[in-house]
């Protein structure tokens, strides 16, 4: 009898206990690789890839696209190829974990490779996610008769292949996924063909209608919470427990954007191109040190103490919009890079944040967050705490404006910035006195030379 061995859904860090499949890469009866990539999941933070635990044939996908799966459920049942451990991930002892690397559940064919660790199986609150089901399915008969691997991606009983956001969008605008071809990868139904599909037919009769509307009556939209907009939610929930108070300070940056519109061709900014909130990102980190109010954060400790803690360096969380949602990637010790490495690396994690490629531990233990409100034309806001920060501060859009300059008005380029802060953590003096230095920076960049070194504290400055 051929050996079978069963993947679950592993334990993929950061607490993290389900995972939604968003892509299947393989069907059953796909021959795989050891390390192939079976799949891509979306965590309430990130995508992640999963690789094949093992060489061997797919026998069975215990899920749909588009459901929610917890840690530990099973994922995929693989014939082995033979029973050589050539084949397979090497076993380790339950109790070692090289690497990282964590054993799952023991099977008959030993305990099962894992990218992080099984874990504890996660308890259950409240009701569990709801499994999208065609029709009710026995015991005997697994996922695989609904998973479709015809060209176009639709045969009878199957269901098309698409991602959750199509599917999402179908469903906006009233398609039938079943009478759309794919033009995608192995018949997948895109974005793109959703949408031709609902565009009006210039050849249409008078009278009719596409797609699989037949009712002008409005119809209310339903959007499962889950994935990054879950994670938001619970965030912003649980921000809402500091005390929070908000300054402004509008700041005249002529010669900050002028000193930009130097360093796009100066040879030291080595063609790196440097924005408006990396030089606000530099800026903040160079006051950091006279200003160590903003870097601490609040920890309650048991019996009602609490205590407040200060990292060595700055993580500097950065606010980035992605399709997916809001997520705060940080920067590791961006204290410690030069305006043109903070410019690339803040570049860097833009691209991998929008991408969903962001490692986990990158999206926890910033230190305070930038927002940068600015692009989408705003002009300031009242920006709310990332959990378990003291600070975030919003970055308003760079216009030109009538302003006081030398005993004259003249036309100025002018943003305001706001600083939300924990008022557990920082006085009302201490966020104040911190904007109107950075705004004092940001007006005379040439003031960031006289930052650094042994200077006396903001706070020792007060006294």
């Amino acid at each position: 009898m051929m050996a079978t061995r069963e993947f679950r859904l592993p334990d993929l860090g950061e607490g993290l206990t389900e995972s939604e499949v968003v892509e299947w890469r393989v069907a059953v009866g796909d021959a795989v690789q050891l390390n192939q990539v079976i799949a891509e999941v979306e965590t309430a933070k990130a995508l992640v890839e999963l690789p094949s635990p093992c060489a061997g044939v797919v026998r069975v996908l215990h899920a749909e696209e588009g459901q929610t799966v917890e840690v530990g459920e099973p994922l995929v049942t693989f014939d082995l190829s033979d029973g050589s451990p050539a084949e397979t991930a090497p076993p380790v002892e339950p109790d070692e974990t090289p690497n990282g690397v964590a054993t799952g559940p023991t099977g008959e064919d030993g305990p099962e490779p894992n990218l992080v660790g099984y874990g504890a199986r996660p308890e259950r609150t409240g009701r569990p996610a709801r499994r999208r089901r065609s029709a009710p399915t026995p015991p005997a008969e697994p996922v695989e008769a609904r998973v479709s691997t015809s060209p176009a991606g639709g045969g009878a009983g199957e269901r098309p292949r698409s991602t959750p956001v199509v599917r999402a969008l179908a469903r906006q605008r009233g398609l039938d996924l079943a009478t759309i071809a794919g033009t995608g990868p192995h018949g997948r139904i895109t974005r793109e063909d959703v949408e031709a599909a609902s565009a009006p037919a210039a050849s249409a009769a008078p009278g009719t209608t596409t797609g699989t509307t037949t009712t002008g009556a409005a119809r209310e939209e339903r959007t499962p919470v889950r994935g990054v907009r879950k994670h938001t939610a619970a965030a912003m929930v649980a921000s809402a427990a500091a005390p929070q108070a908000s300054v402004f300070l509008t700041v005249d940056v002529t010669a900050s954007m002028e000193l930009l519109a130097r360093l796009k061709t100066h040879p030291m900014a080595g063609g790196q191109r440097i924005t408006v909130l990396a030089l606000v990102a530099r800026a903040v980190c160079a006051l950091l040190p006279t200003h160590r109010a903003l870097t601490g954060r609040w920890v309650d400790l048991p019996g009602g103490e609490a205590e407040i803690v200060r990292p060595a360096h700055v993580n500097l969380g950065i606010a980035v919009a992605t399709d997916r949602g809001l997520v705060v990637p940080h920067v590791p010790a961006a204290d410690t890079l030069s305006l043109t490495g903070l410019a690339a690396a803040l570049a860097e994690l833009t691209t991998t944040a929008r991408a969903g490629r962001t490692a986990p531990e990158r999206l926890t233990g910033g230190t305070l967050t930038l927002t940068n409100i600015g692009v989408f034309g705003v002009d300031a806001g009242t920006p709310i705490l990332n959990p378990g920060e003291p600070a975030i501060l919003g970055v308003g859009q760079v216009a030109r404006r009538p302003w006081e300059h030398d005993g004259a008005v003249a036309l100025r380029q002018v943003t305001t910035l706001s600083l939300t802060f924990d008022h557990r953590v920082v006085d009302g003096e201490q966020g104040a006195r911190f904007l109107a230095d950075l705004g004092a920076v940001l007006a005379d960049p040439a003031l960031a030379l006289l930052l650094g070194g042994d200077g006396p504290t903001a706070e020792g400055e007060a006294s």
